[in-house]
This record gives C-alpha cells, structure tokens and sequence, in this order.
C-alpha cells in the first residue's frame, strides 16, 4: 500500500502542466510576423515628428483650441442640442435593436443549424455587412432614404447585423448540445428544444455583446451626421464649416456627455446582468 502511495506520489508531476507556458514555434513565428510588420509600419510612413513636437505646432494648437471657449450656452441653442442628442440617442438604440433581432434571425443558420452549406452562405453576407463601415452604409442608403436620421439608423442597423450575427453564431456554436440533445431524444420539438435548452446558455452572452455595441453606435451615430444622417454629427459639421467654434465645442460637450450616459447605463445593466 505504502509503495502504491510513493508510486501516485511520484507520477503527480508528470501530470501537472509546466511551470512556464511553451511557446509553439508557429506562435513564435507569427509574433515576430507582427513585429516585422510594425517596424515596417514606422519605417514606410512619412511620420514628422520633430515637427509635431516644435514652438510653432504647440503656438498654432494652443490658439485653435481657445477658439473653443466659452462654449456657446444660449438656452435657444441649447435646446437645438438637446434635441439633437436624442435623436442620436434614438438612431443607436433603434439601429441596435433592428441589428440584434437580424443578427438573431442570421445567427441561427451562420451557426449550422440548417446545415453546412446554409452557414457559409449566411456566413459570407455577414462578412459583407461587417465589414463596409457606418459610413459607406449612411453614404449608399442616405441616397435611398434622403437625408435625415431614417438612413442613418438602417446603416448603424445593417453594419451592427453584421458585427452581431457573427457573435450571435459563434455563441451557439460553442453552447453545450448535451441539454437540447436531451430534450429532443425525449420527444420535445426542436424549436422548444432550442428556446428552452440552448437559448438560456447563450441569452447572457447575447445581451452583453449587444449593450456593447450600443455603446459603439452612440460613437458611431453622432458621427454619422458628418454625411447628413441627423443629430449631432450634423450640427458639429455644420458649426465647424463655418467656424463657429464656440458652438462647435457646445456640440463636443454633449457628444461627451452623451457617449458617458450610455456607458453608465450599460455597465449598470449588464452588472445587474450578471448577479
């Protein structure tokens, strides 16, 4: 008995993992891969820092931004950016939820469960959609839907389908079958299966990656009026253009306190989420 202890003694080093993680050869080669391609980032650019850090740039920066102030605090106007914000506020919250109910609708073949071929085909139009930015989607939708926040909501809602999507099926692949499978060997339809077995595995995954983006798109929409799609992003341009730079920094100020609303918000909720 005594010599069956020291043998199981002995044999639980072998066992454990190293000490030091090992770093495989392919992992090596792709970082130095990547350091290459940052020092040739560096080495290609035409980047000028001695003039970047001189008396003149620092003169010349220094009188630009005190164009800024006071920031423009008339109560007309200040109206006018409220009224802006929300209607940024409502394109993201809008345009997020259109994407997070597409990305539903696509995730569920993108993650294969209509067979192979259903999830590459819904697999590559959620590439497409990922990867055209807001701004290209609000510049091709805004010449169908007119200027206003209408084509800047549907481009936030078609990129973000894409983004979503993506997560959304990636979620379902890597859930656990063994509850469904359970379910449906004892007679329960597929379609119950799936809301009662494998829907609450992935519900809070599908919940954070979506107040995530909606944190993206209030960036992302108050930008989107710099092409005509409404709310902020539109005052600032128009403000700017005429360099009206107190009511510009009016307009700044809201985007700021805007963007710092929606974090808060979605941090409380997905800390309420998660207890």
């Amino acid at each position: 008995m005594m010599e069956k202890h020291a043998q199981a003694a002995r044999s639980i080093p072998a066992m454990l993992p190293p000490a030091q993680p090992v770093i495989s050869r392919s992992g090596l080669i792709l970082l130095l891969c990547l350091i290459a391609l940052v020092a040739a980032s560096f080495a290609s650019l035409p980047l000028k820092w001695s003039e970047f850090f001189t008396a003149d740039a620092a003169r010349t920066s220094i009188e630009f931004l005190r164009g800024f102030a006071p920031p423009e605090t008339a109560p007309a106007f200040l109206e006018k950016i409220a009224f802006s914000a929300a209607e940024t506020l409502s394109m993201s919250a809008l345009g997020t939820g259109i994407a997070a109910l597409a990305g539903i609708v696509l995730a569920l073949p993108a993650g294969g469960r209509f067979g192979r071929i259903a999830r590459l085909g819904t697999r590559m139009v959620l590439n497409v959609l990922r990867s055209i930015p807001e701004l290209v989607w609000a510049a091709i939708l805004l010449i169908a839907a007119g200027l206003g926040p209408f084509g800047g909501t549907l481009a936030l809602a078609v990129h973000t389908a894409g983004v979503l999507g993506r997560l959304f099926a990636d979620a379902l692949e890597n859930a656990s079958p063994l509850p469904e499978s359970t379910l449906r060997i004892n007679g329960v339809r597929p379609t119950v299966a799936f809301f009662y077995a494998t829907l609450p595995q992935v519900l809070p995954q599908i919940m954070s990656y979506t107040l995530y983006r909606w944190e993206n798109n209030i960036r992302a929409a108050a930008i989107l009026g710099v092409v005509g799609a409404g709310g902020l992003g539109q005052m600032l341009k128009y403000h700017l253009s005429l360099f009206q730079m107190q009511q510009a920094a009016s307009v700044i100020i809201a985007m700021l306190l805007l963007v710092a609303l929606v974090d808060a918000v979605s941090f409380l909720l997905r800390r309420w989420m998660t207890r």
